[in-house]
C-alpha cells in the first residue's frame, strides 16, 4: 500500500491478507484517457502509457501486487538464472560488512527490496566472506505484498525482523522521500531492478544522497540498453513476445510482464542516468557505470563525498 509521510515497520499477522482487487489492464496504450487525469497534471509514463503522474505509483503498486508471489521465480524463468550472477557480483562487488571500511556496524538500506533478495546476500556475504554478524539491512519498498514475501523468507532463513538490532527489518515507505530515514544515517544504499518503475527517478537519487552518511555510498543495478544492434533486436524480440507469455503461463499475469518489458525499453540509457546520479550529487569514478551481459543490465556506482569508503 502507498505511505506517505511517516514510513511504517511491516509485522506479519496471523490474518489472511484482504484480496486483491481483480483489474483488467492494459498496459500498451500511447494516450492518456481524459477521465485519468485533469487537464494541467503533468504526465510520465507507465510503460509504453502516459499516465498522470499521480496515477503512476498506484498503478506500479498493482504490478507489484500482482506479481509477488511468483516475483523471484519469474526472474529464474526470464534471465535463465543470470539475474542470479549479476546480483551476486553486484553484493560481491559492494563487499558488505569488511571491517576495514566501518569501525562501527554497517547499516545499509534496499530499497524498493521487496522480497529481499538483496538483502539477504549482502547479510550472508558479511556474515560468511567477512565473519560479520552485525551489518543490519531495512529493506524499504511502498509495495507491501512484495514485502510480506520477504519477511516469510526472512523467518524461514532464520532472521529476526523486529528490534533495534534485527539484522533485517522491512519498512514501507516511499522510496522517493524516505520521510522515515534520517540524514547522514546510512552507509550504503542499494536498489536493484526498481528505480525504473519510480515517477520521479530525479527525486529518489536526491533523496539518496541526503540518507547517506559522509563516505556512504549509492549502488544500483538495473537493466540497461544493449550497444550491439543484432543482439539488441534479438534481446528486444525475446523480451516482448516470451516474458509476457510467461507470465501468463506461470503467474497467470501478462500485463503486468508486459510492462515490466515496456519499462526497462523507457530507461535511460547508461551514460543518460549515470548524468543522473551525478546531477544528484554522487561522485562517479571513470565513466560511473559496469555493463553486464553486453549491457543487458549495468551496475551503477557513486560515493556520497569524495571522502568515499569504497573503491569506486
Amino acid at each position: 500500500m502507498s505511505v506517505r509521510g511517516a514510513g511504517r515497520v511491516l509485522r506479519l499477522r496471523p490474518t489472511r491478507a484482504s484480496a486483491l482487487l481483480q483489474q483488467s489492464r492494459c498496459f500498451s496504450g500511447s494516450d492518456v484517457r481524459l477521465q485519468d487525469r485533469k487537464a494541467d497534471e503533468p504526465t510520465t509514463h507507465f510503460g509504453f502509457q502516459n499516465v498522470a503522474e499521480s496515477m503512476k505509483e498506484s498503478k506500479v503498486r498493482d504490478v507489484f501486487n500482482s506479481v509477488a508471489k511468483n516475483y523471484d521465480t519469474m526472474n529464474d524463468v526470464m534471465s535463465f538464472g543470470i539475474h542470479r550472477i549479476w546480483k551476486d557480483q553486484f553484493v560481491r562487488q559492494l563487499n558488505p560488512g569488511k571491517k576495514s571500511i566501518f569501525s562501527e556496524p554497517m547499516t545499509i538500506l534496499d530499497l524498493a527490496g521487496g522480497t529481499g533478495d538483496i538483502a539477504f546476500r549482502m547479510l550472508n556475504h558479511a556474515r560468511t566472506v567477512n565473519g560479520d554478524p552485525e551489518t543490519r539491512v531495512k529493506v524499504v519498498d511502498i509495495n507491501e505484498e512484495m514485502l510480506k514475501e520477504g519477511m516469510r523468507r526472512a523467518h524461514a532463513l532464520g532472521y529476526r525482523t523486529e528490534g533495534d538490532d534485527a539484522p533485517i527489518s522491512f519498512l514501507v515507505q516511499n522510496g522517493e522521500t524516505l520521510e522515515a530515514i534520517p540524514d547522514n544515517s546510512i552507509d550504503l544504499l542499494t536498489i536493484a531492478f526498481g528505480i525504473r518503475n519510480f515517477t520521479n527517478k530525479e527525486k529518489a537519487l536526491s533523496t539518496a544522497h541526503r540518507v547517506l552518511k559522509k563516505g556512504g555510498v549509492f549502488s544500483c543495478l538495473e537493466f540497461s540498453k544493449v550497444d550491439n544492434f543484432v543482439l539488441d533486436q534479438i534481446y528486444r524480440r525475446y523480451s516482448f513476445s516470451v516474458i509476457p507469455m510467461m507470465g501468463q503461463l506461470i503467474a497467470g499475469d501478462r500485463d503486468s510482464y508486459q510492462y515490466l518489458v515496456e519499462s526497462i525499453v523507457k530507461f535511460p540509457s547508461q551514460k543518460d542516468f549515470a548524468g543522473m546520479i551525478r546531477d544528484a550529487g554522487f561522485q562517479l569514478a571513470g565513466k560511473g557505470w559496469q555493463d553486464l551481459t553486453f549491457g543487458v543490465a549495468a551496475i551503477h556506482t557513486g560515493a556520497g563525498d569524495v571522502d568515499c569508503k569504497y573503491k569506486l
